[in-house]
């Protein structure tokens, strides 16, 4: 059992947190995106944002995105399993309903979940190139889910000329990953493609079970850009995921079964920008889509027993106006149209809703270093009539971005979803969307000419009308309050150019607020209080480099009523890789380098030490 002792030493010993993955930050690092939803940069944004850069993912030589998330302060996960298997990401505390996920800007969360989640067992690092992630509600740039904060991954922007690359890895478990894109550039043409395919015999997703549960993944990007003039450009973006997993379902005692899930997800984006009066307005009009179809199988090879499928077409319009160049003004427009359909059990079922939603969002800096944005958002829905939110933020930088003070304030909602609305059995038509006020003070710190950045963010979220299932009515009902408070800390280390170190702390207090007897006061599941992470990468002269990452993570429940309890643990792992010439390299990686035995959620089985090795290209 990991104690509250053992997290507080390795925290003293790793020194004190930092906002940035890295400190010397690839170019674009920093900007961010997420916050505002144009492009800012890091020093007028008063919200914790962490990016996740290209450099990293490739050192970290992770399979899974919620392994990198993992590392992150604020960020707790669960999976149910073998690989593939159903994932979920809590940012501080918040529900892992109310994520909101993006992928190259389009919300992907599906419309067909009980609570409109997002999966991220699907989601591997293959076509990934940035990662974003904010903490804390935003619903005036975002809209609906973004309550707990926003998770928004990019593939990789065209290359300039011609690039290409490709690497492929094989390990524990006959473990496949494999992948290659190429992109270009040509005149006022970009362009690109890329594909990614993983397959592994996986281990029992049920902890006791002896069956291995296999997964196999393909994922495919693409990205088109025109440049018709100077002001004119047409953007298309599109993203595909096929997954076909074997899962272990049972009810009481854990047992292996031969069931089977069958995925396919697909993402679009289409949008026209321009820009006039020498970019002083900027207007952006978009169509995005996304949809998921899930099939399941008691046996495999039969007929699908049951399944869902959802999708969600968007139009979005979006205008900056930047008057003088320390005001913007961004404002918008967004339609929406959810839909779901399930098969199954001698019956079947459709559902849809519309959504409308006005947002407008002001940046000034009326002084040398300070920042402040604050906006309105109102949003119109079908069901339950409107929502409207209001969020503020400051940043402010006494010596040029050595020292940012950081302050915000945001409201969040989450719409309920089809399946609590209109579900035969326990929809609720008359559900109100979740709320949800958080607030954030936070510093950042660089030393050393920039050698060592530290962050610290204390932040509090209450959360009201939280729809959970009612045992007493049977039905989903708006019945649930709770409180998030707790402080995040980070710390970029770069003292020799050859070393990096990166360190996180983050506490979570995440309790039950409802008032009922049973739950109220208890920690919310799923939840440890503390975790940390440390990762080491050192780039010797000879060429090799090599890295390691410690996780730390504290007890939790399984349950709301804290009766099943999960106990800490703790995680190792080591990598690295070696060039052989200019254009290749081999990589190695272990994974839980000690063979811990640990669980994040009961009763499911987790991976042992695990040897992985490949090879990279690079033109």
């Amino acid at each position: 059992m990991l104690k509250f002792a053992t997290i507080s030493l390795l925290t003293l010993a790793t020194a004190t947190p930092a906002l940035a993955e890295t400190v010397d930050s690839e170019r674009g690092d920093d900007i961010v995106v997420t916050a505002s939803g144009v492009e800012q940069p890091r020093d007028e944004v008063g919200q914790a944002i962490t990016i996740i850069d290209a450099d990293t993912i490739a050192r970290r030589q992770s399979v899974d995105v919620v392994d990198l998330l993992a590392t992150t302060p604020g960020v707790r996960f669960n999976r149910s399993g073998s690989t593939g298997s159903v994932a979920s990401i809590s940012l501080r505390g918040a529900e892992t309903t109310q994520t909101l996920v993006l992928i190259d800007g389009v919300k992907v969360n599906d419309p067909s979940g009980i609570g409109d989640g997002y999966d991220f067992g699907h989601l591997l690092t293959g076509n990934i190139d940035r990662i974003e992630v904010l903490r804390g509600s935003n619903s005036v740039v975002h809209g609906s889910q973004a309550i707990g904060g926003v998770v928004s991954l990019m593939t990789a922007t065209p290359a300039e000329g011609f690039a290409a690359d490709a690497s492929a890895e094989y390990g524990y478990s006959d473990t496949l990953n494999a992948k290659a894109d190429v992109s270009g550039t040509a005149g006022r043409i970009s362009g690109g493609i890329g594909g990614a395919y993983f397959r592994t015999d996986g281990i029992s997703s049920a902890a006791v079970g002896t069956e291995k549960d296999g997964y196999k993944n393909f994922a495919g990007n693409a990205r088109l850009k025109v440049a018709f003039s100077d002001a004119l450009s047409l953007d298309l973006r599109g993203y595909y995921i096929n997954a076909d997993l074997d899962y272990d379902s049972f009810f009481g005692a854990p047992a292996d079964s031969a069931d089977v899930a069958k995925l396919d997800q697909y993402v679009g984006y289409a949008g026209l920008n321009l820009g006039l009066f020498d970019g002083n307005f900027t207007s952006r009009a978009a169509v995005t889509w996304m949809r998921g179809e899930r099939d399941y199988y008691f046996v495999r090879g039969t007929a699908p027993d049951y399944g869902y499928s959802g999708s969600n077409l968007r139009f979005e319009y979006q205008g900056v106006v930047t008057p003088v160049q320390q005001a913007k003004l961004i404002f918008g427009y967004e339609h929406e149209r959810p839909d779901y359909d399930f098969f199954g059990f001698g019956s079947t079922d459709s559902q849809k809703a519309d959504i409308d939603s006005v947002y407008a969002l002001g940046i000034v800096q009326p002084v040398t270093g300070l920042s402040l944005s604050g906006g309105v958002r109102h949003d119109d829905h079908s069901q339950f009539g409107g929502a409207t939110t209001f969020g503020a933020n400051a940043n402010y930088s006494p010596n040029a971005g050595a020292t940012n003070f950081r302050l915000s304030y945001g409201e969040g909602f989450k719409a309920p979803s089809l399946y609590q609305l209109y579900d035969a059995f326990s929809g609720n038509a008359a559900l109100r969307p979740e709320r949800s006020k958080s607030y954030d003070i936070g510093v950042d710190q660089s030393l050393a000419e920039g050698r060592a950045l530290i962050s610290l963010t204390a932040f509090l979220r209450n959360t009201d009308d939280q729809i959970n299932y009612d045992n007493a009515t049977f039905i989903y009902g708006n019945i649930d309050r709770t409180r998030a408070k707790g402080i995040e800390a980070t710390l970029a280390l770069k003292p020799v150019d050859a070393l990096n170190v990166t360190a996180s702390y983050s506490y979570i207090d995440a309790r039950d607020r409802s008032g009922r007897p049973a739950f109220d006061g208890k920690r919310l599941p799923r939840r440890a209080e503390h975790a940390v992470s440390l990762s080491a990468d050192y780039d010797w002269s000879f060429g090799l480099s090599t890295g390691a990452t410690l996780t730390m993570v504290g007890d939790s429940f399984d349950d709301f009523a804290n009766n099943v309890p999960l106990d800490g643990y703790a995680l190792a792992g080591i990598r690295a890789s070696f060039p052989v010439s200019g254009h290749f390299e081999i990589t190695g990686r272990v994974d839980n380098l000690f063979d811990a035995d640990y669980a994040t959620a009961f009763n499911y089985g987790t991976y042992g030490r695990a040897v992985y090795g490949g090879v990279r290209a690079r033109f």
